[in-house]
């Protein structure tokens, strides 16, 4: 059950829409954002297929086009600690030094584009584009450490699921849009993978999942959905509010 995917999270705008199942070049300009201009390459990649390791030569900045990516630290043990999850139009692959300091691993059929750092050393609007999503990425980060570091095994569940709920869970919430507040969240991750992003081992995940469920708060509608009951529920138990 280690391996099950009945767990994973993935937002409508991280969707995939690649085709093939192996990774491939692309001549021409495929996907959309900024880094789909004249000076980027394009490559496709299959669920879990590996973009770089941690260590290797940092020569590319990468951005998802289409698709999912997630960014992990090994342990020389083999603990493995997931540091985020990207969506469509997020940047990585921008390193400090000359190496990367992560790996980067597809979620799912993945399409990026990749930029030399050359050029993109060169490019103004590039420049500002990885302005832009840096500043994004650290914001991100700090929720993460608030959540590794403070929060209980419950809040983070709950945190976890209502990042995937659009325009939910943070000071612009729009809040409920009728007398029916739900909300379903398509997961593409193992529970492993899950556990790895949330300091959790997989037993404490599927118990708090269970907990939940039996409180009615969210429903497995399939291996790879989960229906949000009570959005406004499941937002208090996050201990962001």
């Amino acid at each position: 059950m280690s391996e099950e995917r009945i767990l994973s999270v993935v937002d409508p705008y991280m969707q995939a829409t690649a085709k093939s199942l192996q990774p491939s070049e692309k001549s021409t300009n495929e996907g959309k954002g900024v880094m789909s201009g004249e000076h980027s390459r394009h490559k496709q990649y299959p669920a879990h297929g590996v973009i770089f390791f941690e260590g290797d030569p940092a020569t590319n900045i990468y951005e998802v086009a289409d698709g999912s990516v997630m960014l992990y630290k090994l342990l020389p043990d083999g603990r493995r600690q997931v540091v985020e999850i990207l969506g469509a139009g997020d940047l990585f692959g921008v390193p400090a030094g000359d190496v990367y300091d992560v790996s980067a691993e597809t979620l799912t059929e993945t399409l990026v584009h990749m930029m030399s750092r050359k050029d993109a050393e060169n490019s103004e609007a590039m420049q500002e584009h990885m302005k832009k999503c840096l500043v994004s990425q650290v914001q991100n980060l700090h929720e993460h450490a608030v959540l590794l570091g403070r929060k209980s095994a419950h809040e983070r569940v709950a945190s976890f699921l209502m990042r995937f709920v659009p325009s939910r869970g943070d000071f612009a919430c729009i809040g409920p849009q009728g007398e029916v507040d739900q909300s379903v969240v398509t997961l593409n991750m193992t529970r492993q993978e899950i556990a790895d992003y949330l300091g959790l081992t997989i037993e404490t995940v599927s118990r708090v999942l269970s907990d939940m469920k039996r409180r009615k708060i969210i429903t497995m509608e399939k291996q790879d959905r989960i229906r949000v009951m009570n959005v406004c529920g499941l937002c208090h138990l996050t201990g962001k509010y």
